[in-house]
């Protein structure tokens, strides 16, 4: 694991987005493609617009996968949806092909979603093991990730798959990739800023394992790399 803490929250999209592009480009270079899934929630559109704006013509797009870490059980065209933000802040912007963006189908119910995108990783992945290029995660201020929610089934699944969950929490259904489908990534990205996630981030490092309490402890892969800024890690002993 490897802590990247920069001042700003500026510097933090920044680093992210050129550690996108490299990956992208060692991707591209090796396997003629890069399959990237993304996270959800508001943090990372920002991190999107700068990829829209500094790497329009430093990345090959069109050899460029994109799939979806977690996704509400909502439509496709509702502005909860994981989907429709990255559809608006990157696909649209960039032209991205339609074919290379996996949505989960919501519509199928949440059941049959996660079966049904299961299903398309293993085509994706030719049935072997789903091994992601690049898994971009946010981080909940209660220590959750993709929507690995503190106290729900999901976070003792040790299958490599995508699962639905109603969250009482949010009182929702949500599907989510699994701790050791994240896991099983070439490479795996944190990104957190501002001072609400210290506490969680300080969790997170720093506390004695209680992957109930803090369901993003279970994310462990083999190249693990956190983004934050100084805010973030306010609460950190060891940086």
């Amino acid at each position: 694991m490897k802590l990247n803490i920069y001042q700003t929250d500026t510097e933090v999209l920044a680093a992210l987005a050129k550690y996108f592009a490299d990956l992208a480009e060692q991707a591209i270079t090796a396997n003629d493609r890069f399959s990237v899934a993304l996270s959800g929630g508001s943090s990372p559109k920002k991190l999107h617009e700068l990829l829209v704006s500094d790497y329009r013509n430093k990345i090959d797009w069109s050899k460029v996968y994109f799939f979806f870490g977690d996704e509400r059980d909502v439509p496709l065209t509702d502005s909860q949806s994981n989907y429709l933000m990255a559809k608006q802040t990157l696909f649209d912007p960039l032209g991205i092909d339609p074919s290379h963006v996996y949505a989960v189908q919501t519509a199928l119910g949440a059941e049959e979603a996660a079966k049904d995108y299961t299903r398309h990783l293993i085509g994706f992945f030719d049935g072997e093991n789903a091994s992601f290029d690049l898994v971009i995660l946010g981080l909940g201020d209660n220590s959750h990730t993709a929507s690995l929610f503190p106290h729900t089934s999901v976070l003792t699944d040790e299958s490599a798959s995508v699962q639905a969950l109603y969250i009482d929490e949010v009182k929702m259904n949500r599907i989510t990739f699994t701790a050791p489908l994240i896991n099983n990534a070439q490479h795996i990205a944190f990104l957190v800023y501002g001072d609400g996630k210290a506490e969680a981030v300080k969790h997170i490092l720093e506390d004695p394992t209680d992957i109930q309490e803090y369901p993003a402890q279970l994310i462990q892969g083999t190249d693990l790399q956190w983004f934050l800024d100084e805010p973030a890690a306010s609460k950190l002993e060891k940086k």
